[in-house]
């Protein structure tokens, strides 16, 4: 995409049992990088690729994927895009989620050890990721040990992955039924009050763009 640093969320229309199953990953992009921040359930490439093309770019053009945790929704299809892009993409993840990558553990709540992808690049909290005007990586533990946010720093907008969820354009707390550790979720959300947030992408629910930080407040409060 030969234009200015931008974001948008990347709206994955899956199917689970015969039921919909709706996920908000978020695309980023400027004039050299493409990047997708996780991937969705397995099986997900050929989707994928029509939601590239409708967003008038291709799965070609893809240069980095980021990953948020290890649950099977945000990777299932990382080892079917590293493959169908013949290994070029490049993989940027949290240290503790890289051995669920690389299929050396199982999954903490499926128990399923994925195909193995890999991990280019090595995460860390506070991290600058010099791409598309700047992505700040936020270690939020608490829905998972592995969880990192990432904040769009032009745009200042919050991927928040499963640190936050939503309904009707209203910030939620993550789920309570796929959160093992609340009390350290919740913690987490206290780093992300000192920035300047104008919308927030939730895999599940959207975007939200009203309150949020007052919102956020009142989640941490319980």
């Amino acid at each position: 995409m030969s234009q200015p640093a931008g974001i948008k969320p990347f709206v994955l229309n899956m199917n689970v049992g015969g039921n919909p199953f709706v996920v908000h990953a978020a695309l980023l992009w400027d004039d050299q990088d493409l990047i997708l921040v996780d991937t969705g359930i397995p099986g997900q490439l050929e989707l994928i690729r029509e939601t590239l093309k409708n967003a008038d770019t291709s799965i070609e053009n893809l240069t980095k994927i980021i990953i948020t945790h290890q649950d099977m929704d945000h990777v299932g299809s990382l080892p079917e895009l590293v493959q169908a892009l013949d290994g070029k993409v490049e993989v940027l993840a949290h240290e503790l989620t890289k051995p669920y990558l690389l299929g050396e553990v199982p999954t903490m709540k499926r128990g399923v050890v994925l195909p193995p992808a890999k991990v280019d690049t090595i995460l860390h909290d506070g991290d600058i990721l010099p791409y598309c005007g700047g992505i700040q990586v936020i270690y939020t533990p608490g829905h998972t040990p592995d969880h990192i946010s990432l904040y769009h720093i032009p745009s200042k907008t919050l991927i928040s992955g499963d640190a936050l969820t939503s309904h009707d354009g209203v910030l939620m707390p993550p789920d309570p039924n796929f959160t093992p550790n609340m009390p350290q979720a919740l913690e987490s959300l206290t780093k992300l009050q000192s920035l300047e947030i104008d919308q927030v992408i939730t895999y599940h629910g959207g975007v939200c763009t009203e309150g949020i930080q007052a919102r956020i407040s009142e989640i941490i409060k319980g």
